[in-house]
């Protein structure tokens, strides 16, 4: 008969061949695995012992097939390439990992298709919940788990009509503190780039610009607000266009750490130097943000609790918080300042 085990591929181990190491029947196999029946110390010791020889690897899919728990976490972010999401799976992955929880991690690239696949693929491979940073348009998405009982946490960013336990940025008043910043230097004209505005995060930070700009009686000129999309090239697109124009800022604001790369390139290649021309600031920080030249001034997020609290939020929903209500968890930013603002230009 043939073989129905591709060449070159090793059949894996079955409790079956555990059984027949060990010598014993597979229900004793079970239940050492299991813990669904008392087993001598002695028959425990040969089913161990069996297990390491054969090289036997419990399938959690199969058992999750029988009691609809997989001890996996689904967690979608939109760029990993950003240091901000690198920390905060970095750190869900670590309070997960204690938990006894495994996590499938996607990326998406900030594209909402591959967004709703990605979801729906953690969805058929029976994850107990999901930790997502929603991506794009909130009535897509909002469709895409609306049929979904499994809980569901949301960071860096909520949607509008979708209720369940959230962990973000105070971003409107995180925005206000360093525009105040900027026009207690004297600036007032300030360049605002932002990230999409299709996102909550994106308009918060927006309406936070124009806010600041509101509560000093400054009229606000839309041409000076360009957007980013929180990718770099499209900032130095829009840096480009704003100290091009007639009236340039003196100032700009920056609404994610990769932005503000774009911007400085743009002032590099337009021969200004930062700050002595032109004011940058942001929010996020980073590693290099203080052995950026000038080092950078920016409105620092707390990476690590975001992470923290949203893996613990979820952690509670898969314990004994399953009817409580969701729970909305808005942090503070902390402004640190650097060198990469200074009074504007006479």
């Amino acid at each position: 008969m043939r073989s129905s085990v591709p060449p070159g591929r090793r059949k894996q181990p079955t409790m079956n061949d555990v059984a027949a190491a060990a010598d014993v029947s597979i229900f004793t196999v079970s239940a050492v695995l299991n813990g669904t029946a008392t087993v001598s110390d002695e028959l425990r010791a040969r089913v161990t012992a069996a297990i390491k020889q054969t090289g036997y690897k419990r399938n959690i899919l199969a058992r999750g097939l029988k009691t609809g728990v997989t001890r996996t976490i689904g967690l979608t972010v939109g760029d990993i390439n950003n240091p901000f999401y690198t920390e905060v799976v970095s750190v869900i992955q670590q309070v997960l990992h204690r938990a006894g929880y495994a996590v499938m991690l996607c990326c998406n690239d900030r594209d909402v298709e591959l967004q709703a696949e990605q979801i729906e693929l953690l969805k058929n491979r029976m994850v107990d919940g999901l930790i997502i940073s929603p991506t794009g348009d909130d009535e897509t998405l909002r469709g895409i788990l609306s049929d979904t009982t499994l809980p569901i946490v949301l960071i860096d960013r909520i949607m509008d009509g979708f209720d369940c336990d959230s962990v973000v940025l105070d971003n409107r008043a995180a925005v206000m503190e360093a525009t105040r910043y900027l026009l207690a230097l004297g600036h007032r004209r300030i360049g605002f780039i932002s990230g999409k505005l299709d996102s909550y995060t994106g308009r918060e930070r927006l309406a936070g610009y124009f806010a600041a700009l509101d509560d000093a009686g400054i009229e606000r000129e839309p041409n000076l607000a360009r957007l980013g999309n929180y990718r770099e090239e499209n900032a130095y697109a829009a840096a480009i266009e704003l100290l091009t124009g007639p009236k340039p800022p003196t100032a700009i604001f920056s609404s994610n750490n990769l932005m503000v790369i774009g911007v400085m390139r743009a002032l590099r290649d337009l021969g200004l130097k930062c700050p002595d021309n032109v004011s940058v600031t942001g929010i996020d920080d980073f590693p290099w943000a203080d052995v950026f030249h000038p080092q950078l001034t920016t409105v620092a997020q707390p990476v690590r609790v975001i992470g923290e609290q949203a893996a613990n939020l979820l952690l509670r929903r898969l314990t004994d918080g399953a009817e409580e209500p969701p729970r909305h968890i808005v942090l503070k930013g902390r402004m640190i300042i650097r060198e990469s603002c200074a009074p504007a230009p006479s």
